[in-house]
């Protein structure tokens, strides 16, 4: 390896403009890491929110974007036994996938499921974690279940709908566009509601109501969602892309048994993290190997054109994951 290598930094808050390819020292490896030779980084909303100044990295972790990227695996640290340099991984990152080497934890490093390139695996990590402790672990979603998904079209959309009905439950989505619906439905969902023509809260109620609701937008969803749930059912909240602060009847949750929870991935220990990441390898890993799920992929672009990327995704008009080449592969 050579001392240093391409990265995009952020050089103030604010738009994608901000986004600036930089030179850097290449990371060395910590006590339980790895470092890799990233041939692909995912772009998530949490990017653009530390982008914007709102999403501070944790104080031991890169001031790079990037939360998940796959390649090779070039160097290892003291304590790594269950990889070695030349093994093929996708990860999830604690920041500086926007480069072309980063450090992360060996235990939050998965193989590469059988048939997938590493574009494709570099879509997985930050939304599958994301999924599977939202919706299944905090969530406890069930066989048999409603469960509605707002943002259907999205990376974490796209992934909760197809693992969902993998696993039995009854998946409703919103999306807004009548394109975004039919691939919600072509990927599980019995009903897809383009919100700019239908009422979710009414599409829901008359189905008997949401056993579990998973939202990234918040704001005025907040008391929709919450009329939208059947009696003990659950709300889990990850995002707030309409901002976190909105009046509630809490007379509700007591009279109806509702549940209101959420989560973020990144300020979560490791431990935590290689504790979802166990659960992946065993639960999720054999039904993307057998191709029962998929990422779904929206565009690619150049690493040194990642504020082209942030740009097409914060204007929503993708569909799946959008990812940067950065060595391909």
């Amino acid at each position: 390896m050579s001392e240093t290598m391409r990265a995009v930094e952020i050089r103030e808050a604010g738009g994608p403009e901000v986004l600036t390819p930089v030179d850097r020292p290449v990371p060395e490896p910590g006590h339980g890491q790895v470092v890799i030779r990233v041939a692909y980084a995912g772009v998530n909303r949490p990017d653009a929110l530390q982008r914007a100044g709102l999403y501070a990295p944790p104080p031991d972790a890169s001031d790079l974007p990037g939360l998940e990227a796959s390649g090779e695996v070039v160097a290892t640290g003291p304590g790594v036994t269950e990889l070695s340099v030349g093994d093929t991984v996708c990860a999830l990152l604690p920041g500086g996938g926007y480069a072309e080497y980063v450090a992360t934890p060996a235990a939050h490093c998965l193989p590469v499921p059988t048939g997938l390139s590493l574009k494709e695996a570099a879509c997985l990590p930050e939304t599958y974690f994301t999924v599977w402790s939202n919706v299944f672990q905090r969530g406890a979603l069930k066989a048999g279940e409603r469960f509605l998904v707002h943002g259907g079209s999205s990376g974490i959309g796209t992934t909760a709908i197809q693992l969902a009905h993998v696993l039995g439950a009854r998946v409703f989505a919103t999306a807004g566009s009548d394109e975004k619906c039919r691939t919600c439905t072509d990927l599980g969902a019995e009903r897809a509601i383009n919100y700019r023509d239908e009422d979710f809260v009414e599409v829901i109620r008359a189905e008997g109501g949401a056993d579990l609701i998973l939202d990234m937008v918040g704001g005025s969803y907040l008391p929709r969602n919450v009329k939208a749930l059947a009696d003990d059912g659950r709300l889990v909240q990850i995002a707030f892309l309409q901002g976190p602060k909105i009046e509630l009847n809490f007379a509700q949750l007591m009279m109806r048994r509702l549940t209101i929870t959420g989560s973020t991935l990144r300020p979560q220990s490791d431990l935590a993290k290689a504790r979802i990441a166990e659960v992946l390898r065993s639960e999720v890993w054999p039904l993307l190997d057998a191709g029962r799920v998929r990422p779904i992929m929206d565009q690619t672009f150049a690493l040194a054109d990642a504020s082209t990327a942030h740009a097409r995704m914060e204007a929503s008009d993708h569909i799946g994951k959008i990812v940067l080449e950065v060595a391909g592969g």
